[in-house]
């Protein structure tokens, strides 16, 4: 067989050999094998020929021994890699003195013939027919190179004659469906007389299927050739493999003999005395565990003393500590294995005490009576509370404070209902036993005077739980601000640490020199500072006298050592110190929810003081009581509610919109009452209106005196001698003649402005409100004046100049003070209420057409005369005519009519245009007369009726200067 890697001891052959050819050229590649070093090879100790005689892996790895051999005479005779065995094998390999010698034949062995091999020869003879298909299936290995890819073409022909079911990696015979393919039953059938065939068919199969067993065989068999190269190398590693592990196994057992030979001379003598030092060590340590667990024993009598003093954060912190040092220091302590439950069961009786204490509290803090001080009921206690409540992680004591707001809310109410209803006597509370009804039997007044105590009460109410949850959201942010420095200083403690470990190594290295392990040099840091303090005195003095147990330190045998906590102090806004301790457990993200929490606890304060004011508004508001308040009486209540909610704002910061709602409400309900009366008002004073002019009382003329500087209000009534009405209402100089409708108009609108003042919410409903007025106003009047509406409602006989002059200028008067009312509700409005101030734009221009239509209708009035009057003109004596006269007469008569009414300058206008329609008809008239300008006698009349005309028309008052220009009469000359 081929020799392994390592170097062959053989004597090398010549070059003629292919065989050790090949073995030596494989050894220049291989390296030597190191074993390993002797770790100590001058050890003087033990026997010499005992260690000297067994083979040594230091001195004996370079000297060849019998343990080299690594070729067999079998495995040299049997290399499959020659083609054919050499006849001068041995004198080649061995030496030219090695022959070939004959064997003399033993006369102890029979003589064997072919005979003896027949019966061999006869079972071989089948197997022998496979070796020889193999043979010319796998060729020689010289010829293996040139036949191979021939042998693989032929092997794959071969192949693929087997079925392919054999070669599934499922098949299995058991299989019915399987079986029935390889072995059909119609093979086995030897019914009908067919035994014969059936017969040959059946032996025809089994030759099938054993030439298909010849060639998976001859397949296997090239497999198995093509690897046999590997196979022999792996034996071969194998036995090298059993050499190796051999003499390892006899270094080892040398060092280890060696090693406890160095053990007992140099290592037990130290090793005692470092074995009794920590024994002293041991000592000291259960002599502070026993210590340690007198001082847990006492326990639960000192928790049960702290409770009896309503001491329960140092209750829990006791508790804490014991739990620690148990889990720590005493872990595993049988007499303790039911310490532990019974504390945790007392943890949760404190949680359950602490509960019921909060509830009390609150309870007692928020019933006291409501006085104008809002002093904190025993801050100290509620402090503590709230330590041992945020110790536990009970976080659900706010709930309990807010249930408790709410049943103190409904107790206020009901209270100042019952005190002010003991003190009426016209309501008889045997009667009425409900308090609902007994309040619904109170005027306003009284019941005024009752809603007044009650948000003043409430007011109380707020300030005093302000002031309860401020010292609450102080402990926690004093929490916060302990867990913020907590965080900062264990950053801080590891850089520190950080830089200590550069300096550990040094340490080591001393402390091994001193004869202690250097696990016990690490754990030494860990003990308490008297044990750490006597073991480097016992180091230092191994002679001296073992310490008393008074030596050890006392804070090792207290719960002290181990719960010490850093404490950060701080003070509520009481004045009372916070001790925050260093076992707070909470995070960050929980004191925020919690302080968060507490704000909202505040909102929902108000919220709750507003809820049950909008109910007790409700109660009385079911019998409508609120809505037929006078405007006195509904702008007090809205500026009480008003201050109310800006009270309450101004202690919770937030807005609660629940009473405002409700006053919103209200205020609505007596906007819509408020705008329903006047405009009925307005209605039955616009179909009572004769249209006539009006005196102005003296309070109407103050009244529009107020109205300075475009600021509205009401003035007051004048007490004093009664002062006569005037003809006119003065206005900026200007006089007014109006009616008594629009006097009153005046006052409903200051009324609206008044009302936008007293009560801001409604200033958006007032101005839609007031703008349905106005517009009511102008559509209303149009009917009934120029519509002629007035001749059936109020029986006029006709509507005259003068009603619709009058009409005119009591639209003029409102649309003067349309800017004036706009700047008084632009001042009220938000800047994104302003599209709203478009209504009096609209409104605006709807007087302004009604009022051209009122002088449309006058100079329609006059056109109509004039071609009544000019159609009749003939042009003759006497001048001037009749139809003139009549002209003129008429003319006068309107001029009359308007002139006191309307200023002098409209009424010019207004001439002018009547002037400009009796042009056009007298120049109609003349045209049909053929009458022109060519200074003739009809020319002459028409020129003396005109001038009577235009004589008597610029005698009236105020149009002596008008331009009449009465050339126009006459047609131009083409």
């Amino acid at each position: 067989m081929a020799s392994s890697h390592s170097s062959s001891p053989v004597p090398q052959a010549s070059s003629s050999d292919v065989f050790f050819k090949k073995e030596v050229e494989s050894t220049k590649h291989i390296r030597p094998i190191q074993s390993l070093p002797d770790v100590c090879p001058k050890e003087p100790t033990g026997d010499s020929h005992s260690l000297c005689d067994a083979p040594s892996l230091v001195a004996d790895q370079h000297r060849w021994t019998i343990y080299h051999s690594k070729v067999n005479l079998p495995a040299a005779l049997n290399d499959p890699r020659l083609a054919k065995r050499e006849s001068d094998f041995f004198t080649k390999t061995w030496g030219q003195d090695f022959v070939d010698t004959e064997v003399m034949p033993s006369f102890y062995l029979p003589q064997i013939s072919k005979e003896h091999f027949a019966i061999y020869q006869q079972e071989i003879s089948q197997r022998e027919k496979i070796h020889e298909r193999c043979k010319t299936i796998c060729p020689p290995k010289d010829t293996f190179d040139r036949t191979l890819l021939h042998t693989h073409d032929k092997s794959r022909t071969d192949l693929e004659q087997v079925p392919k079911i054999f070669l599934k990696p499922d098949f299995a015979l058991e299989d019915p469906l399987t079986f029935n393919s390889v072995l059909p039953w119609s093979h086995f059938n030897t019914a009908g007389g067919k035994g014969n065939r059936d017969a040959a068919s059946s032996k025809l199969l089994q030759e099938k299927l054993s030439h298909y067993l010849d060639i998976v065989e001859v397949n296997i068999a090239h497999q198995i050739s093509l690897r046999s190269e590997a196979f022999f190398h792996a034996m071969t590693s194998q036995h090298e493999l059993q050499d190796y592990l051999k003499k390892t196994s006899q270094a080892v057992k040398m060092l280890r003999d060696k090693i406890a030979q160095i053990d007992k001379v140099m290592c037990e003598g130290s090793l005692h005395i470092l074995r009794l030092a920590l024994t002293r060590n041991n000592c000291v340590k259960v002599y502070n565990k026993l210590k340690l667990m007198a001082t847990v024993h006492q326990t639960q009598p000192t928790v049960q003393v702290l409770l009896s003093t309503s001491e329960f954060v140092g209750a829990l912190d006791l508790i804490a500590t014991t739990q620690e040092v148990l889990q720590q220091e005493l872990q595993g302590i049988h007499s303790f294995r039911h310490l532990g439950s019974q504390l945790c069961e007392l943890e949760k009786l404190i949680d359950k005490m602490m509960i019921a204490e909060f509830s009390t509290y609150s309870h007692s803090d928020l019933n006291r009576i409501l006085e104008d001080d809002c002093q904190i009921l025993e801050e100290e206690r509620l402090v503590s509370l709230i330590f041992g409540l945020l110790k536990q992680r009970k976080l659900n004591f706010l709930e309990i404070y807010g249930e408790e707001m709410i049943i103190t809310a409904k107790n206020i109410i009901k209270q100042c209902v019952i005190n002010t209803v003991s003190q009426i006597e016209e309501i008889d509370t045997e009667v009425v036993v409900k308090l609902a009804d007994q309040m619904r039997l109170m005027n306003f007044p009284q019941w005024f005077d009752l809603l007044k105590d009650i948000f003043s009460k409430f007011t109380v109410f707020l300030q005093r739980v302000k002031a309860t949850l401020n010292i609450v959201r102080s402990v926690v942010l004093s929490v916060l601000d302990k867990n913020q420095r907590t965080r900062e200083l264990e950053e801080t403690s590891e850089q520190k640490n950080a830089a200590k470990d550069s300096s550990l190594d040094t340490e080591v290295a001393y402390l091994t020199h001193e004869g202690m392990f250097i696990s016990d040099a690490f754990s030494e840091g860990e003990l308490p500072p008297g044990i750490t303090d006597s073991t480097s005195q016992r180091n230092a003095s191994p002679s001296s006298e073992p310490c008393s147990s008074d030596s050890v330190s006392e804070p090792e045998c207290t719960t002290d050592s181990s719960s010490s906590k850093e404490q950060i102090s701080s003070l509520t806004p009481g004045g009372v110190e916070l001790m925050v301790s260093e076992d707070m457990k909470l995070t960050d993200l929980e004191l925020d929810k919690l302080a968060n929490s507490i704000q909202e606890l505040l909102y929902n304060a108000s919220d709750i003081c507003h809820d049950r004011s909008v109910k007790f508004l409700m109660a009385r508001a079911k019998d409508g009581f609120l809505e037929k308040l006078n405007s006195s009486e509904f702008v007090a209540l809205s500026r009480l509610m008003e201050t109310f909610i800006l009270d309450t704002e101004q202690i919770c910061g937030r807005k609660s919109m629940s009473l405002r709602g409700a006053l919103q409400s209200q205020a609505n309900k007596f906007v819509n009452r408020f705008h329903e009366e006047r405009k009925t008002k307005l209605s039955l004073l616009l179909e009572n209106e004769r249209w006539k002019q009006a005196d102005v009382p003296a309070e109407f003329q103050d009244l529009v005196d107020s109205i300075t500087d475009g600021k509205i209000a009401l003035p007051e009534k004048k007490s004093g001698e009664e002062r006569k009405p005037a003809d006119f209402l003065i206005v900026e100089g200007q006089p007014y003649a109006v009616v008594g409708t629009v006097l009153l108009l005046i006052r409903i609108i200051l009324e609206y402005c008044q009302c936008v003042d007293n009560i801001p919410s409604v200033t958006t409903d007032m101005l839609t409100r007031l703008s349905d007025l106005l517009k009511y106003f102008n559509s209303r009047s149009c009917q009934l004046v120029l519509g002629a509406g007035a001749l059936q409602v109020v029986g006029l006989k006709t509507i005259t100049t003068k009603n619709l002059a009058l009409s005119s200028r009591c639209l003029q008067l409102i649309v003067h003070y349309i800017p004036v009312i706009r700047a008084h509700f632009e001042a009220r409005l938000q800047p994104k209420q302003y599209s709203m101030l478009r209504h009096f734009d609209h409104i605006t221009k709807d007087y302004h057409d009604h009022i051209a239509e009122i002088s449309a209708k006058l100079v329609a009035i006059m056109d109509s005369l004039f071609d009544k009057l000019l159609s009749k003109y003939e042009v003759k004596a006497p001048v001037p005519s009749t139809c003139f006269r009549n002209i003129c007469k008429q003319m006068a008569k309107m001029h009359e009519a308007i002139y006191e009414l309307l200023p002098e300058e409209q009424t010019q206008m207004l001439f002018l245009r009547i002037n400009a329609s009796y042009k056009i008809h007298m120049k109609r008239q003349l045209s049909r007369l053929n009458v022109v300008n060519d200074g003739g006698p009809q020319n002459g009349l028409v020129t003396a009726d005109v001038a009577f005309y235009t004589g008597n028309l610029q005698a009236l008052k105020g149009l002596k200067d008008l331009d009449l220009n009465m050339a126009e009469i006459w047609e131009q000359k083409r």
